[in-house]
């Protein structure tokens, strides 16, 4: 696994496509036991090197309910991302992940991990690559429907603040779906 993760970190195969050039986020060791499965780090992740460590990781962990030791720890959370850099800002918020990164590394990733009792899917983009033609036709149908993915999957929107107006909108999340989402995390670590 070691090996593995130093190989991906090194990975500069999109580098031309990166305005802040490749720098490339994971985290996983072969006993992690949740799997988060995002879009691609930010920003301010690329900037300090380190995954959800801004106002939509401490949002993220609220919503798992565990602290950072326990997040960070790679026994408990493989981090993920469909794209390991920062692809750029684009109109309505970053671009899209890079398209060579999951089909690079995923399955290499895949065959390391030997303990995943969880995969968590933070966004569209994990949920149509991972729940292919189960993913219903939305991202708020998908969560909203979230039982029918377990015991492997649990579908998320991503935490982001900009995401304000969807929980607003959908009340039901907070009060329905994260309590189900505690207890899970909970039970797995």
């Amino acid at each position: 696994m070691q090996d593995l993760l130093h190989d991906i970190r090194q990975c500069s195969i999109c580098e031309p496509h990166l305005p802040l050039g490749a720098k490339p986020i994971v985290e996983a060791h072969k006993d992690s036991k949740i799997v988060l499965l995002s879009q691609a780090p930010g920003r301010v992740a690329h900037q300090k090197g380190m995954a959800w460590d801004d106002a939509s990781g401490k949002r993220l962990r609220d919503w798992l309910g565990v602290d950072e030791d326990t997040f960070y720890n790679p026994n408990n959370f493989a981090i993920m991302p469909m794209g390991f850099c920062y692809p750029g800002k684009g109109k309505g918020g970053d671009l899209p992940p890079r398209p060579e990164c999951a089909p690079t590394w995923h399955d290499l990733l895949w065959k390391e991990l030997k303990s995943v009792e969880l995969i968590i899917l933070i966004g569209a983009y994990a949920q149509k690559q991972y729940l292919k033609k189960e993913a219903k036709r939305t991202l708020t149908e998908t969560v909203a429907n979230y039982e029918s993915y377990l015991p492997k999957y649990f579908p998320l929107p991503h935490p982001s603040p900009r995401n304000r107006f969807w929980l607003t909108k959908n009340p039901w999340f907070e009060e329905e779906v994260l309590g189900e989402l505690k207890m899970k995390v909970n039970t797995v670590i």
